[in-house]
């Protein structure tokens, strides 16, 4: 087994560990950012943008995956904290040309206490799609397993 099937497969364990602990279906802001960082590749310079997300996902307040197509995705990871991020209804991007750039575009918070907020984008990195989804379906089974088991010894 090479070292990165190796290191997801002990990351996913490590989450399936976790979720068990939580007390709530869903994860932690810093789980659901392990699991993205864990299937996000090696960092790029931009990526294209149309103008418009097809969704985005808070990882705390200092990262977020946003979705610029449904199976295309990208893991933003901020210099410092962004206000608000994890309450904001709304977020755009700054683009040149329609491409995001690290180091020199932003994420803007909109809504919420922050309006307008910009929170630099410090860096870049595709995220697998699919793996994601799956990692995910497989905490869901995870978890539905669990409270079964746990309504069965009541």
């Amino acid at each position: 087994m090479d070292a990165r099937k190796l290191t997801t497969t002990t990351a996913l364990a490590a989450l399936l560990a976790l979720a068990g602990c939580a007390s709530d279906a869903g994860l932690r802001d810093s789980e659901k950012l392990a699991l993205y960082a864990n299937h996000a590749g090696e960092p790029v310079t931009s990526f294209r943008y149309f103008g418009s997300l097809n969704g985005w996902t808070p990882l705390g307040d200092s990262a977020l995956a946003v979705w610029t197509r449904p199976s295309e995705a990208w893991l933003l990871e901020l210099q410092g904290r962004c206000q608000d991020l994890a309450f904001a209804p709304a977020i755009g991007l700054t683009n040149q040309m329609g491409r995001v750039h690290a180091r020199f575009d932003k994420v803007i918070v909109r809504g919420g206490g922050a309006m307008g907020m910009p929170c630099h984008i410090g860096q870049i990195r595709p995220l697998d799609v699919k793996a994601i989804r799956a990692t995910e379906k497989e905490l869901r089974e995870a978890s539905v397993e669990e409270r079964e088991a746990e309504d069965g010894a009541r």
